[in-house]
């Protein structure tokens, strides 16, 4: 694709980073907090409508309308601005990588398409992250904020790695992922500038969203215990599950999604209608699967879960979550991810414990093991995986058993010959012409 490449200033010199990197990070935080904020009001009220269908029946047709309604405005969305499909993970590196160019006025456009669109994708109940979209929509915020710094080129834009890390930062409350996740799955450099940018932006758009906004850690699990050393044979053997499990889900995920772009019968603006039925059917019978799913996280954490129960949950958490991302949904995969490798590490803990083989205590913490595990073997970068989980959940002392798990779980997917999952998702996004002049 030819690219018509925007002039670029001078690159910030480390002072001047920390300064452009606290502005754009202060602008993330508000922009992600937000959109945290306005999710998490919208699904507590369906719920709570939900629970009331058994006195109200109307409830079911008319959610079942208010669904093809969504569907065709995600349509619409996607077709005014066909980059905000997915998690937007693979859009960012390709803007890094000076395979997408776009004026100010089109980043601006995406992040309004990014923000409405994976809300709604949200709020009609389907299986999918809203962290993805942070990260995209932290790196447009990001964009803009290098046009007014007079740095409008985003190839290897400081304020474009800055702006995604807060936006992984702002999602998680996990400003050290954030960071970790710029460098380490995105694959940037690692400059003086880039490092102070998106260090300053990170912990900065966290500040907004925990401070401004009082979005505090997202899972209470600071008093899990790890097993004692002798069971670590346990951690081996979860670790084995989990890569292969890893292999499973990014598998799966791309031969449906392939599948499906190639024989959808539906209109090209209807395409995410058969998932978002499917989320309304679960709604009004297990609506523990719908959504992200932190909270179904923060309840196995919480109070005991039947394994019967446990394993159902898994396997619809797992064929929705893939059932989700079909179609051209904007969405995130993230989340989900975390869900389904919290119920597997609790799975798995729970029988070794059921049959004597591992202290009890210690098996609340494979919930943590799963998660960091899962996240490793999927999208390949385990020091993201531990960080991320262990900010999220306080769990300091499960430090080494979740290195370990999730070290092996990722080299056990990259020996199964298993392409990460958002290199996988990156060679599937057609780019379109970028003309930014016609932007302006």
């Amino acid at each position: 694709m030819e690219k018509d490449v925007l002039p670029g200033g001078k690159l910030p010199g480390p002072v001047a980073a920390c300064g452009h990197g606290l502005v754009t990070g202060l602008c993330v935080g508000v922009v992600v907090a937000c959109f945290r904020t306005v999710h998490n009001w919208s699904s507590a009220k369906l719920l709570h409508w939900f629970g009331t269908a058994g006195e109200h029946w109307s409830i079911i047709p008319f959610w079942g309308l208010v669904l093809v309604l969504v569907a065709a405005l995600i349509g619409r969305l996607v077709a005014a601005v066909p980059l905000i499909p997915g998690s937007g993970i693979p859009q960012t590196e390709l803007t890094l990588a000076g395979r997408i160019v776009l004026a100010p006025v089109a980043w601006a456009r995406l992040l309004a398409a990014k923000f409405a669109g994976s809300w709604l994708a949200l709020l009609g109940g389907l299986s999918l992250g809203r962290e993805g979209p942070c990260v995209q929509m932290g790196s447009a915020v990001g964009a803009i904020a290098g046009s007014f710094a007079r740095h409008p080129e985003t190839t290897e834009s400081p304020w474009v790695i800055g702006g995604a890390a807060a936006g992984l930062a702002a999602a998680f409350g996990a400003p050290v992922a954030g960071i970790l996740f710029a460098f380490e799955e995105m694959k940037n450099r690692l400059t003086p500038v880039n490092i102070l940018f998106a260090l300053t932006a990170a912990f900065a758009a966290q500040t907004v969203a925990a401070r401004l906004f009082g979005l505090g850690r997202l899972f209470p699990f600071a008093h899990f215990t790890p097993p004692p050393f002798s069971q670590w044979w346990a951690l081996l053997l979860l670790g084995g599950l989990i890569g292969v499990l890893g292999v499973a889900y990014n598998v799966l995920l791309i031969r449906f999604k392939d599948a499906e772009a190639r024989r959808n019968p539906l209109p090209t603006g209807l395409r995410t209608l058969p998932a978002l039925l499917v989320a309304g059917v679960l709604a009004f019978t297990f609506p523990q699967v719908l959504g992200g799913g932190d909270g179904l996280i923060v309840t196995l954490g919480t109070a005991p879960t039947p394994m019967r129960l446990l394993l159902l949950l898994f396997v619809l958490k797992m064929t929705f979550s893939i059932f989700s991302y079909m179609g051209n949904v904007p969405g995130g995969l993230l989340m989900p991810l975390l869900c389904i490798g919290a119920l597997a590490g609790h799975a798995t803990g729970g029988a070794l414990a059921a049959a004597g083989l591992m202290d009890p205590a210690g098996a609340d913490a494979f919930i943590v093991f799963g998660m960091a595990g899962l996240f490793a073997a999927s999208v390949r970068a385990p020091l993201t995986g531990i960080a991320l989980v262990l900010e999220m959940s306080g769990t300091v002392a499960c430090l080494p058993g979740t290195a370990l798990v999730a070290f092996l779980a990722s080299l056990l997917a990259s020996r199964l010959g298993c392409a990460p999952v958002y290199d996988s998702l990156k060679a599937r996004i057609r780019l379109p012409v970028a003309n930014p002049e016609a932007d302006r």
